[in-house]
């Protein structure tokens, strides 16, 4: 593995690589570039830690080099070579935000000196960064949103439990926000500078889903003309997140099971085991403790993933947490649209009666949707719910759960009927996996035979 990525920028043929070979001699990773514009057009991309430039160039010379990557990638490193004779030049590139300069002739120990301090440097900006920025905006607790006793205990357990690696099982609705509880964990964790792999097991078949986990050897199916290393090793040393992990076979759930108490993973097509060292955690909205009862989830992989338990409880039943979401989503799509709209009379007592069958993810939905469309920077209520707020439960006689069911139950007959019973052809209609159809028609006791159909 090279110990950082850089970019030499020379218009002297001789001397570029002549500087690439000892720098690739020390396991950097080097790129060249012939003549400025190339330099600033490769610098500019962020592939690089540090740039090792020459000052004195020709139509684009090193302290223009300087200036564009400085100005697109401010924490890329740039260390300018000077002549002799050329100081003030080296100065002003300094003022202008190189890192450090070197002056012809040097020595392979002096130019090695001076870029290990300027990856030093560039690895303290980039941990600096992601603190500031992902991992406070994105990654971190400022994306789990609620003054709640709900939300309260689900932080409390965050910072107990992300410096372990305890194996996580995260529990909730749809939209709840299991996968920034889990980012959470992740950031909070010893392993946070380490990758985040997450994977939506709903998403892909099974074959492909062993594959994108596990990898493959070459020619180990059709299609694969090349060996592949799985997401299991791309997570090395970090956490792999299984969204819907109720949504895997059991023949898949052996496997992974295998995978997590061993510590290794075996590639489609080879007998070598490869060691990895990943935390794991996985998301449902079904009940697993009920799955391994319909035996539709094996009870091994369920009490080896039941670790540590987060459980997240639907908006409905947190509303004190609503104006506090609605702010924050208004703040959010505010700044990134460049607008400043409100909400207008009545609009949140409206969003606070709604039952978002959704969750937080509705409600961060209509709150993007009510920022784009809104008139005179104001939301008014035919903006942001156009509809009626949902009958309570209690006045209906019937709980949401029911009628959750009875709408998806009526989705799957319909489906299969217009599929004549081919339950590949119903999948496609219902926009989810073969697996996924039949494990709710196993929940809602939905069959169908197409002999009694057409009699």
């Amino acid at each position: 593995m090279s110990v950082g990525k850089i970019l030499v920028v020379d218009d002297q043929r001789n001397m570029r690589t002549t500087l690439a070979m000892m720098l690739r001699g020390s396991g950097y990773d080097v790129d060249e570039a012939e003549e400025g514009k190339q330099g600033c057009e490769l610098g500019s991309t962020g592939a690089y830690d540090v740039v090792l430039t020459d000052l004195r160039m020709g139509e684009t010379d090193g302290i223009d080099v300087l200036r564009q990557i400085k100005r697109e990638q401010p924490i890329t490193e740039v260390i300018v070579m000077t002549a002799y004779g050329t100081i003030e030049s080296a100065v002003e590139a300094m003022r202008l935000g190189a890192f450090d300069y070197i002056q012809k002739p040097f020595t392979e120990q002096e130019l090695q000196v001076k870029v290990q301090k300027a990856l030093e440097s560039r690895r303290l900006h980039g941990q600096v960064q992601l603190l500031a920025q992902e991992f406070r905006d994105k990654y971190h607790f400022e994306n789990i949103i609620g003054r709640s006793q709900a939300v309260r205990d689900v932080l409390g357990r965050v910072v107990k439990i992300a410096p372990t690696d305890a194996t996580v099982l995260i529990t909730g609705e749809s939209g709840t926000g299991k996968e920034q509880v889990a980012r959470a964990i992740h950031a909070n964790s010893r392993r946070a500078d380490k990758p985040f792999v997450m994977v939506n097991c709903a998403a892909i078949t099974e074959t492909l889903l062993e594959s994108e986990l596990f990898g493959h050897a070459r020619g180990a199916f059709t299609g694969a003309m090349t060996a592949r290393r799985g997401l299991f090793e791309e997570a090395d040393g970090g956490t792999f997140f299984f969204d819907e992990i109720a949504e895997t076979t059991q023949t898949f759930q052996a496997k992974l099971l295998r995978a997590i108490q061993d510590g290794e993973v075996r590639r489609i097509g080879e007998n070598r085991a490869v060691r990895v060292d990943v935390r794991v955690m996985a998301a449902t909205n079904v009940d697993l403790a009920q799955a391994v009862e319909e035996k539709t989830f094996r009870k091994d992989l369920y009490y080896r993933l039941n670790v540590a338990r987060f459980h997240l409880p639907p908006l409905r039943e947190r509303r004190e947490d609503i104006p506090l979401l609605v702010e924050f989503f208004l703040e959010k799509y505010n700044r990134k649209m460049k607008t400043r709209t409100k909400l207008g009379d009545g609009v949140m007592e409206r969003l606070q009666q709604y039952e978002y069958p959704g969750n937080v993810r509705e409600l961060e939905n209509m709150v993007e949707q009510a920022v784009a469309l809104a008139a005179g920077g104001l939301i008014t209520l035919d903006d942001i719910l156009p509809e009626a707020p949902r009958t309570p439960a209690t006045t209906t006689g019937k709980t949401l759960a029911d009628l959750v069911d009875a709408a998806e139950r009526a989705a799957v007959e319909g489906a299969l009927r217009t599929s004549e019973g081919n339950r590949e052809r119903a999948a496609e209609i219902l926009g989810i996996s073969s697996t996924t159809l039949w494990r709710k028609m196993t929940r809602l006791g939905v069959s169908y035979d197409a002999r009694s159909q057409s009699s």
